[in-house]
């Protein structure tokens, strides 16, 4: 199974945008899927539903930070790199996307203004059919796959 069918699959289930990202490659990290379910828990609906960045970007983030971080505060060199992948993956997301913000995502998709009531709505046939979440974060897992593919 590919990351992108397992980021699917868990977006299936239930779990957020981010969530579904991240999980997707949390055994090959050595995170246990609680744990990773948890770290990405408030990154769904970019960030607590403000439709701010994508939870899917923050996910492929917070899985670089894991593959490729840097702990050293004062590591200069090592940081700017980092940023450096960063950059380089949000331009990959907004290259396939036209943006990495939730909200323009999805007024793009749905054609109307969303909101930001912290509930989220439930997650029925016409959720799906609204939304371009399911696509987005299989394009999060696959841009991850591919850049780790190239930076082992």
């Amino acid at each position: 199974m590919t990351h992108a069918e397992k980021a699917r699959e868990l977006f299936m289930e239930g779990y957020n945008c981010s969530q579904s990202v991240v999980g997707a490659f949390a055994q090959e990290l050595g995170m246990e899927k609680e744990t990773a379910m948890k770290l990405a828990s408030s990154f769904g609906a970019g960030m607590g539903r403000l439709r701010e960045v994508c939870g899917t970007v923050s996910g492929m983030f917070l899985i670089a930070g894991l593959a490729y971080g840097y702990s050293d505060p004062k590591a200069r060199e090592e940081k700017a790199e980092h940023y450096k992948r960063i950059q380089t993956l949000a331009a990959r997301f907004r290259e396939k996307n036209g943006t990495i913000i939730c909200r323009e995502l999805l007024e793009k998709r749905m054609k109307k203004p969303v909101d930001t009531n912290p509930v989220p709505e439930e997650r029925t046939e016409q959720y799906y059919q609204q939304r371009p979440c399911v696509a987005v974060v299989m394009q999060a897992a696959e841009i991850m796959e591919q850049y780790m593919k190239e930076n082992k």
